[in-house]
């Protein structure tokens, strides 16, 4: 297995889900064929790595207007963060759903999936505050991070609510609501962040 990288600036959107696939089955021609089985298990990451990836290359469209995005960030106990951006409007963490062909609806405090309920957005907000106390203590500034969710080729999305604790959003509506939020950050607030949130140390404890 390659050792991960030290700059995670590196990193690919879906490398985590890669790294997952690879060492469930080794052999890549089996591994074809397993990604390509329905119900299969490999299936269901390949589908979870293909919502990643879209979700990145919205994300990454960002950069143009200030924003910083980071992927596939690894935690020491072996789940990552699919993506963090950093910008103007503040600091995200992004986690991709893709729920193809299946109506989602998300209240107050939850998100349903063809009307079965989810913890989607109960482990956002748990990942939004692990990231922020990460940062927090290694920037030595309050960082305050706000969970997303990037919802997938999703039949319906509906959302209810004025101001939800945790924003969920179809992927494609990424960039335009990330960066239509008021700033609350500088360039130099920002880059500072990412300085810190780019180095694999950060993460690492």
């Amino acid at each position: 297995m390659q050792p991960l990288p030290d700059d995670l600036a590196q990193n690919r959107p879906g490398d985590a889900v890669r790294r997952k696939i690879r060492e469930l089955r080794p052999n890549p021609v089996l591994r074809l064929i397993d990604c390509r089985r329905p119900g299969s298990d490999l299936r269901s990451w390949a589908d979870g790595l293909a919502g990643e990836r879209l979700t990145g290359r919205q994300l990454n469209k960002l950069r143009s207007r200030g924003w910083f995005t980071l992927h596939a960030i690894q935690w020491p106990s072996g789940a990552d963060i699919d993506h963090l951006a950093i910008g103007p409007a503040g600091v995200f963490s992004i986690n991709s759903k893709r729920h193809r062909g299946k109506t989602v609806w998300y209240g107050d405090t939850a998100v349903t999936v063809n009307g079965s309920p989810t913890r989607h957005i109960a482990v956002s907000q748990s990942e939004a505050l692990r990231v922020s106390r990460v940062l927090t203590r290694r920037c030595g500034v309050d960082v305050p991070v706000r969970p997303v969710i990037s919802v997938v080729h999703a039949a319906k999305l509906t959302v209810k609510g004025a101001n939800p604790p945790v924003l969920v959003l179809a992927v494609e509506d990424l960039g335009r609501v990330l960066s239509g939020l008021s700033p609350v950050l500088s360039s130099d607030q920002v880059a500072g962040i990412y300085g810190v949130a780019r180095e694999a140390r950060t993460w690492a404890g």
